[in-house]
C-alpha cells in the first residue's frame, strides 16, 4: 500500500489534487442536497465519485483530507463519553405561555434597560427546535469537538457522532476563519426521515423510536459512530459564543446569524427580526400556523433582544438571560377512544385507575395509557369505556384525559366502579378517611406492592443499591427469590447468574452494591422503609430526633408530634406502620442481615439570627458545587425548611442552571431568587 504526503506533490494530475477536486465536488453536492434541499445530480453520480474518492484514500492512507465526506461514515466504537466543562455555560430560558407574558417580557426589558416608552425594541426571533442542544467547536475553521448540553455546566463529548451529520460543515467556508469559534445549535431529524428510519428499524427487528427528538438524542449517545452515521440527523445553529471585539463588529444577533450562514453553517430560514411585543406575537401566530407543515418538530419560538449592547446591559438572572425568552405553544390535544379502565397498585397499596387508550401521537409521543387519579376524578369528568376522549400533553407533562363534547355514547354505556378487592393479590381494600383513595391491605404479600417497595428501598435517595433496576426487581419477585426487602441480603450468586441478561460481572457488581448498602444512614433507612407520608426531610428529622430504631418504634403519638413538621396525619401513618407485625419482621430481618448505621450526630443549637432560620426554600435547576440534597441539608441545618412548590409564602428560590417554571413563577410572585454564589454568601 502506497503512502503520500499531503505536501509533496503539486502536479495537477497527482492523487492529492484529484482527492481535493473530489472532496470539493462531493461537498458542494451534499450542501445542495442536505442544506438547500435542491439536489444538483442523481444519487448514482454522487455514489460514483464517492467510490473513486474512497478507493483513492484506501490506496493512499495519508491522503484523507479533514473535510472528506468519508469521515461521516463513523469510526471504531467508543468505550465511553468524556465529561467536558463548557467554557461558557449553556443556559436555559425563561418561558412565556400567554400574550401577557410577552408584554411583561418587553416591559421588563424597557424598565431594566431604562428605555423610553416610544423607543422601539428590535428582537431576533427563531423557531424553538424540539431536538438536542449541542455545542460545536471550530479551530482555524476545522471542526474539532462537539459537546452535549448536559446540565448546562458540563456535557459529554460526542465529536465522533456529530461529525457524521451530513449538513454540518467539517470545515468552515471562509478563507480567513476565526482562530476559535464555538457554535451552538440543535440536532434533530426531519419528520419524513424519521418515519423512513423507523420503518427500516422495524424491518430489521430493531428498536422503534417514539419521536424524532428521542431518536436524535439516542443516536448522539450511541457509543458506535457507525450507528449515528446510518441515521438521518441534521443540525441548525441558533447562535455562537463570541468575544467583545466580535460583538462590537457584528452589533446584533441577526448579523451574527447571517455571518454564521456565510461560514456555511445551517441557519433556519424562519429566523427573522421583529419589533415590539406585537411583532413578537405576530411571529408566534405565523409560525404556529405553519407548524404542522414544517419538516421538523418545534415546540415554540424564541425571542432575543437583537442588539448586543442592550443584551449586555440587561444581563442574567439565576443563570438565565434577561434578554431572551421561549414562547411555548399551547398543549397538544388529540382525539382518541377510551378502550378500557384498569387499576394499578402502588408502593403503599394505593389503587389508581388508569385509562387504556387507542394509541395516539400527542406532542410527538405515542400515548396509549394515562392515569385517571381516582374515582372522584372519573366521575367529575364522567368518563366511560368506549367514550371518545381528548388526550392533552404539553412537553414532558404526564398526559391528561379530558371529556370530548362531541362524544356520542351508546345507551348501554355503564359508569366505572372501583374494585372491592385488590386486583393483584385479592386482599381487601380500605378506603381512607377522605374517601378519595383506596388501598390494598395485603402489604408485602401483594406482588405489586412488594415490587414497588423493593424499587423504592433500593433507590438512590434510600439504600442506593446500584444496578438493582425495576426489571431485575420484577424478575426477582416473579421468581419468588425475594418476599421483602430483607431478602435482598440473602441473594446468592448461583441464583442470580441463572436469570436472563445477568452475566457473572453484572451479578458480582450487584452483590457488591447490596453489601455496600448495609452501611446506610438512619435517615436513608427510614426513608427506604416507605412509610406513608414520610419523605426525605421527615425521615431526616425523625433520625435526628430519635437516634435509634428502637426509640422510633416505641415512640408515642405525643413523642412523634414533637418532631419538626410531624403533624397528626404523619404521626398516625408512622404508628400504623410499626403496629404491623409484618413490618417489624422485615426490620428484624434487615438488622439480622447486618444493616447498620452510625448514630446521627446531635444537632447543634440553631442560631435564630441566621438568615435561613424559619425561612422556606424551593430548589430548582442544577447547582454547580452542591447536589440539591446537600443544599437541602445545609438549609435544614440552619433552621430553614425546604418545600416543593413556589407560593407567595416562599421566602427564597435557590436557582441553578436549567431552572424551569418554578423560576418564572418566583419572578412573577416577587420571591427572592438566589444564585448558588448568593446562597453560599448568606450561608456563611
Amino acid at each position: 500500500m502506497q503512502n503520500l504526503s499531503l505536501f509533496e506533490d503539486e502536479n495537477p494530475q497527482s492523487p492529492l489534487q484529484r482527492a481535493r477536486f473530489l472532496v470539493d465536488q462531493l461537498n458542494q453536492w451534499a450542501h445542495a442536497y442536505y442544506v438547500m434541499d435542491s439536489p444538483l445530480v442523481p444519487d448514482s453520480e454522487y455514489d460514483k465519485l464517492y467510490r473513486e474518492l474512497t478507493d483513492l484514500e484506501e490506496k493512499y492512507p495519508d491522503l484523507q483530507l479533514p473535510d472528506s465526506p468519508s469521515k461521516r461514515v463513523g469510526g471504531a466504537p467508543l468505550s465511553h463519553f468524556e465529561q467536558v466543562a463548557h467554557r461558557v455555560p449553556m443556559l436555559s430560558l425563561g418561558n412565556a405561555f400567554e400574550p401577557e407574558d410577552v408584554h411583561a417580557f418587553e416591559k421588563r426589558i424597557r424598565d431594566l434597560g431604562d428605555l423610553q416608552a416610544d423607543k422601539p425594541i428590535e428582537f431576533a426571533v427563531d423557531p424553538k427546535f424540539d431536538g438536542l442542544a449541542i455545542s460545536i467547536h471550530y479551530e482555524r475553521g476545522v471542526m474539532v469537538r462537539a459537546i452535549t448540553r448536559g446540565d448546562g455546566m458540563t456535557g459529554e463529548e460526542v465529536t465522533a457522532n456529530v461529525k457524521t451529520i451530513r449538513n454540518l460543515p467539517l470545515i468552515l467556508s471562509s478563507p480567513n476563519p476565526p482562530e476559535f469559534l464555538e457554535v451552538r445549535g440543535e440536532i434533530l431529524m426531519y419528520r419524513e426521515d424519521f418515519v423512513r428510519m423507523n420503518q427500516r428499524q422495524a424491518d430489521a427487528g430493531l428498536k422503534i423510536f417514539a419521536n424524532p427528538r428521542n431518536a436524535s438524542a439516542g443516536t448522539i449517545r450511541q457509543l458506535d459512530p457507525r450507528i449515528a452515521a446510518s441515521r438521518p440527523l441534521r443540525f441548525f445553529c441558533y447562535g455562537a459564543v463570541i468575544d467583545r471585539d466580535q460583538q462590537k463588529k457584528l452589533k446584533t444577533q441577526s448579523a451574527l446569524m447571517a455571518w454564521l450562514a456565510q461560514l456555511g453553517l445551517p441557519v433556519s430560514s424562519l429566523s427573522q427580526t421583529a419589533v415590539s411585543a406585537s411583532g413578537l406575537l405576530d411571529y408566534y401566530q405565523r409560525i404556529g400556523e405553519q407548524r404542522k407543515n414544517l419538516p421538523f418538530e418545534i415546540d415554540g419560538v424564541v425571542y432575543k433582544v437583537n442588539a448586543f449592547d442592550l443584551q449586555d446591559q440587561l444581563g442574567y438572572v439565576a443563570r438565565a438571560p434577561r434578554f431572551a425568552i421561549a414562547h411555548k405553544f399551547p398543549p397538544d390535544e388529540v382525539l382518541t377512544r377510551l378502550i378500557n379502565i384498569e387499576v394499578q397498585v402502588g408502593r403503599t397499596g394505593s389503587i389508581t385507575p388508569v385509562a387504556k387508550l387507542e394509541p395516539v401521537k400527542v406532542g410527538g409521543v405515542t400515548v396509549s395509557s394515562a392515569t385517571l387519579h381516582n374515582l372522584d376524578e372519573i366521575q367529575r369528568k364522567d368518563l366511560r369505556v368506549g367514550d371518545q376522549v381528548l388526550v392533552r400533553r404539553a412537553g414532558d407533562v404526564i398526559p391528561e384525559v379530558l371529556p370530548f363534547e362531541g362524544n356520542v355514547r351508546p345507551e348501554i354505556s355503564l359508569p366505572f366502579y372501583m374494585p372491592t378487592a385488590c386486583p393483584v393479590c385479592g386482599s381487601a381494600l380500605m378506603k381512607e378517611e377522605d374517601g378519595a383513595v383506596l388501598r390494598c391491605t395485603g402489604g408485602f404479600s401483594c406482588r405489586a406492592q412488594l415490587t414497588q417497595s423493593i424499587i423504592h428501598f433500593a433507590s438512590r435517595k434510600a439504600m442506593d443499591i446500584e444496578g438493582l433496576g425495576d426489571k431485575i426487581v420484577e424478575t426477582l419477585v416473579d421468581k419468588g427469590l425475594i418476599s421483602n426487602p430483607a431478602d435482598l441480603y440473602k441473594l446468592q450468586f448461583d441464583e442470580l447468574v441463572q436469570l436472563e441478561r445477568m452475566g457473572e460481572k453484572s451479578v458480582n457488581n450487584l452483590l457488591e452494591s447490596i453489601q455496600k448498602s448495609k452501611n446506610a444512614t438512619f435517615a436513608r433507612f427510614i426513608y427506604g422503609m416507605g412509610i406513608r407520608q414520610v419523605g426525605e426531610a421527615t425521615a431526616r428529622d425523625l433520625a435526628q430526633h430519635f437516634k435509634t430504631l428502637d426509640a422510633l418504634i416505641g415512640a408515642t403519638e405525643s413523642a412523634l408530634l414533637e418532631v419538626n413538621d410531624v403533624g397528626p396525619v404523619v404521626a398516625q401513618s408512622i404508628l400504623e406502620f410499626f403496629a404491623d407485625t409484618r413490618n417489624l419482621d422485615v426490620l428484624n430481618g434487615l438488622m439480622a442481615a447486618g444493616v447498620v448505621w452510625e448514630t446521627e450526630a446531635p444537632v447543634a443549637a440553631l442560631d435564630e439570627n441566621h438568615p435561613f432560620y424559619g425561612k422556606s426554600f424551593v430548589l430548582t435547576g442544577t447547582l454547580e458545587k452542591l447536589s440539591r440534597d446537600e443544599a437541602s441539608a445545609l438549609i435544614v441545618a440552619k433552621g430553614g425548611k425546604v418545600i416543593g412548590s413556589v407560593s407567595k409564602k416562599t421566602d427564597f428560590l435557590l436557582a441553578g442552571s436549567a431552572a424551569g417554571s418554578k423560576l418564572q413563577k418566583a419572578e412573577d410572585l416577587g420571591v427572592k431568587i438566589l444564585s448558588e454564589l448568593e446562597f453560599e454568601t448568606l450561608l456563611g
